[in-house]
């Protein structure tokens, strides 16, 4: 937009580069070009401006296919303004001369202008085409026929209008349409998701089996090592059982034969013993018969009185103490008779 200050009667306008400025006064052209400055009476001067710098215009229309669809496409249009002069002599790009606006609306008209030329281009062609090949290669099809329709257009030619280039950006159906066409591919990819959930599940459940399988295993593993344990235990159990038992018995034998040996040993000692207490009491009998044999011998050589002195001695050792003794006559009588008796029975001998 042109920058227009104020002086009193006279007013000075300084544009930009990418600004055509075109001051007329009357008939004739007084300036003309991009980033102009110059000053100019406002009763007097027409001026316009017109953009020279490439322009970006989103297009969006709706057209009808082969098979009576709706689509709506959205495209965007570069253009530019390539000759400036003309391009004001067709659009009203009068500015006010205060302050630099447009007084019309020339960019709206000429987006305008370049819609409906390319909804006319598209809509020649959707036409010829089915539903499903416009949303499938429509794209690409409706790009180059307004590239070409837009770029070949006579008025936008004689406007002064330079089409740059076209992209469309999307072609939709309506959205109960697009909806339905959504259906088969999401009950696809639902299909394709399914799958994967079942085989992944799948892939768990053989998962988790083989782990149980190996649990299972392992635990007949233990099982079975367990048993052998226990059998060895028992075995281990039994031999040292068996081999107490052995040991008892050879310390039993050896307590035995120790006993025997002992018992032995207190046999032949008792037999000793006994015999020499045999011959003890053999020699002491042997010892007192001689004795009394060589007493009676000696006696057998002794008078009479002198046998009864000793009888009496020995009758005397055999009494008991006697504190008073009465001797009666009958008394002495009968032991004399006795003693005499005696006396004679041991000399007959």
């Amino acid at each position: 937009m042109a920058e227009i200050r104020g002086f009193g009667l006279l007013r000075h306008l300084r544009s930009t580069p990418t600004e055509h400025v075109i001051h007329q006064r009357g008939d004739r052209v007084v300036h003309s070009g991009t980033g102009c400055s110059f000053w100019f009476r406002p009763l007097t001067a027409a001026l316009s401006e017109v953009p020279v710098d490439d322009r970006e215009l989103p297009v969006l229309f709706h057209g009808r296919t082969g098979d009576f669809q709706k689509v709506a496409v959205q495209a965007t249009v570069t253009y530019r303004f390539a000759d400036p002069a003309l391009v004001a002599g067709r659009v009203d790009f009068a500015i006010d001369s205060r302050t630099g606006r447009w007084r019309a609306a020339p960019l709206d008209q000429v987006a305008h202008l370049l819609t409906e030329t390319a909804q006319q281009h598209a809509a020649d062609l959707l036409v010829t085409i089915p539903m499903a090949d416009a949303l499938g290669r429509g794209i690409a099809a409706i790009r180059d026929r307004l590239r070409t329709g837009l770029v070949g257009d006579e008025r936008l030619r004689d406007t002064g209008v330079v089409v740059l280039d076209v992209r469309v950006v999307s072609v939709r159906p309506d959205p109960d349409i697009e909806k339905a066409l959504q259906t088969p591919a999401r009950e696809l990819i639902q299909e394709e998701a399914d799958r994967a959930t079942y085989e992944r599940r799948a892939h768990a459940v053989e998962r988790e089996r083989t782990i149980s399988e190996n649990e299972l295993q392992s635990k007949i593993e233990l099982a079975a090592r367990e048993e052998n344990l226990v059998a060895q235990h028992g075995a281990n159990e039994r031999r040292r059982a068996a081999e107490e038992a052995a040991a008892a018995r050879i310390a039993a034998e050896a307590e035995a034969e120790r006993a025997g040996l002992a018992a032995r040993a207190a046999a032949e000692r008792t037999g000793l013993a006994a015999t020499a207490e045999a011959d003890r009491i053999r020699l002491t009998g042997s010892a007192e018969a001689d004795a009394e044999a060589a007493r009676l011998a000696v006696l057998a050589e002794l008078d009479h009185w002198t046998q009864l002195m000793l009888a009496l001695r020995e009758v005397a050792e055999q009494l008991p103490s006697i504190g008073t003794l009465h001797v009666t006559p009958d008394l002495l009588t009968t032991a004399l008779a006795r003693l005499t008796a005696a006396t004679g029975d041991g000399a007959e001998r």
